[in-house]
């Protein structure tokens, strides 16, 4: 019944068919045949009553997070602006930005509002798991109900509905992101758990089939006879491989490993699955839908690449500093503050197979510009494509290499920054050059304001960087220099503060009058300031804490945060801009609108 004999090939059936049939001949008693065929119990219908569930309770959350996604969108303006709407908004930031750490493991939870999804997701499928019984047939030495336990029969059909959702969620363009407004580096979280609950259930899928074979004593023939359990164990052996080395401890450690060897492995899994299901009921159904979501996925950036930007653009390459390498592609495009591009280097090697995500750290010149826009990151060189890259561009500055472009993705999510009353930019670490689209877009802004005598859109932007680059204040003020003489911008607004800290200087005292003798600047409440642009630089480390929480209490502001650096460091600002939310729901003094956005790559 529930497991066909191997015969004409020892991979698959014959005939091979895209479903098996549902034909079902019970020779038990009425009484037996009735209980055989409950609706939770019944083999041949499994399939539309585990599977279709599974699939149904995706498409739900995917569903309420659409409605929330349009409701942002297309909500009035004179409805925002009601204090139920704001504090509805504020209790959903809450969820979104405050998360736990565990301490005692080391685990870094994800956010409250994640974690209820997963919880809710985990008692769904425990429910579906535990809930119906019994979990093995009660056959005796004369009386067999079918040779598939129930408990194995359903998580097998849960974990294959799994499957479209696992394999689609981790891809840059692909139909939940464009539906919920969740960019996909932030769908990643979900990817990774899917794939444990996908994995947990093939677990419990696979145990009861050997308790019952060793029950019946033909577990060993078994072994030897049926395909169905190796093809079974080498999905398992892959996909446990996927699993475990996307642990964040483990993957950090060997990245460039688990990057070149992580496609492989799932393309095991996914071989050897296919064929373990060898066409049962409509088992085969799901790998189409996978197929077709992921070919979609995958074409969609290719073509993209090929008619947006071609295959002529190249890269080139400067070490601005020891800690910093400048790659910079000319390139005739739109993007946002916040964005992302992904990088293919051509003639790389093997690292010509893969593409590298990088934020971008500038804007396309304006059309009264004089410059052509380009591309620009700042990297800071680690192991691997970058350190190589960095190695050459020390040896032979400026050179350049043939380069893939796919994007930009992610940025801002709802309204621009600037139309927050007070931005607040935080940028740490590798991070620093995040800031730089942000500070670009408030100088056009000014200018535009002073040329039009628009005031309505005036805000103020303070800007905090930590860095352990003694370089950094140079090439961050080349960079902007450049881009107000590109767009002819002669002026810079009162309302723009940069402060630069240098971890890797000893901390210096409040009011510091002491100045770089290198720099002959003004000094400006700290160890100097740069000419012309409001560049305040210090020694020692930025309390993170009290410039969000002192931007946050302001009254009646709306503020936007854009932050970006190590987990401590986010973790303090998601904390502080969840306590904001809490302020704006209970009415207290306080911003009136806080708004956080996190970025994930540097």
């Amino acid at each position: 019944m529930d497991q066909m004999e191997m015969t004409g090939t020892p991979w698959l059936d014959q005939p091979v068919m895209l479903h098996s049939s549902r034909a079902d001949t019970c020779k038990l008693t009425p009484a037996q045949c009735a209980y055989r065929s409950g609706h939770w119990r019944y083999w041949y219908e499994a399939d539309h009553v585990y599977a279709l569930s599974t699939v149904y309770f995706f498409v739900a959350v995917i569903g309420v997070c659409l409605i929330g996604f349009c409701s942002q969108r297309l909500v009035p303006a004179s409805v925002r602006e009601k204090a139920w709407w704001r504090k509805s908004v504020a209790s959903i930031r809450f969820l979104s930005y405050r998360r736990y750490d565990v301490t005692a493991f080391r685990w870094h939870a994800p956010s409250i509002g994640v974690s209820v999804l997963l919880i809710v997701g985990a008692v769904f499928f425990l429910a579906m798991t535990l809930g119906p019984k019994p979990y093995y047939w009660p056959n005796t030495s004369k009386v067999s109900y079918g040779s598939s336990p129930p408990l194995a029969t359903r998580t097998g059909w849960m974990a294959l509905a799994c499957l479209p959702f696992m394999i689609i969620l981790p891809t840059k363009a692909n139909m939940i992101a464009s539906l919920t407004g969740v960019s996909h580096e932030r769908l990643i979280v979900f990817h990774n758990w899917v794939g444990w609950a996908m994995f947990t259930l093939a677990l419990i899928h696979t145990f009861p089939f050997i308790v019952y074979h060793i029950w019946k004593g033909d577990m060993v023939t078994q072994w030897n006879t049926s395909v169905v359990y190796w093809t079974g164990v080498v999905a398992l052996i892959a996909q446990a491989y996927l699993q475990f080395f996307s642990l964040r401890f483990i993957r950090d450690r060997f990245y460039e490993f688990f990057k070149a060897t992580h496609f492989l492995a799932a393309l095991v899994f996914v071989l050897f699955f296919f064929i373990h299901c060898d066409f049962r009921l409509s088992s085969w159904d799901y790998f189409i839908a996978t197929g077709v979501l992921y070919t979609l996925s995958f074409l969609y950036p290719q073509i993209r690449t090929y008619f947006e930007f071609g295959l002529s653009n190249r890269a080139s390459f400067t070490m601005v500093s020891d800690l910093a390498l400048k790659v910079t592609i000319p390139v005739d495009t739109a993007w946002r503050p916040g964005q992302h591009m992904f990088l293919r280097f051509v003639h790389m090697g093997l690292h010509a197979f893969t593409a590298h995500p990088f934020t971008i750290c500038s804007l396309p010149v304006t059309k009264d510009g004089t410059g052509n826009s380009k591309l620009v990151f700042y990297v800071h060189p680690r192991g691997g494509v970058t350190g190589r890259l960095a190695k050459a561009a020390a040896q032979r500055p400026g050179f350049s290499v043939p380069v893939l472009l796919d994007g930009p993705y992610g940025g801002i999510q709802g309204k621009p920054l600037y139309t927050y009353d007070h931005n607040l930019v935080i940028a740490c670490g590798a991070g620093a050059g995040l800031s730089l689209p942000f500070v670009m877009e408030s100088l056009l802004r000014s200018a535009w304001q002073a040329r039009t005598g628009n005031k309505k859109f005036i805000n103020k932007i303070q800007v905090v960087i930590a860095t352990r680059d003694a370089q950094l204040v140079k090439w961050y003020e080349e960079a902007l220099l450049e881009y107000l003489e590109e767009n002819g911008l002669d002026m810079v607004p009162d309302s723009l503060d940069i402060l630069v800290y240098q971890t890797g200087r000893p901390a210096s005292k409040t009011n510091s009058t002491s100045k770089d003798p290198e720099r002959p600047d003004e000094k400006h409440n700290g160890d100097y300031q740069v000419k012309r642009l409001p560049i305040s630089v210090f020694s020692g480390r930025p309390d993170i804490r009290t410039v969000v929480r002192d931007a946050t209490l302001q009254p009646g502001l709306s503020v936007g945060i854009v932050a970006c650096g190590p987990r401590g460091v986010l973790k303090i600002v998601q904390d502080e801009a969840a306590a904001a939310q809490l302020r704006v729901v209970s009415s207290k003094s306080g911003a009136r609108e806080v708004y956080l956005h996190s970025e994930v790559f540097s």
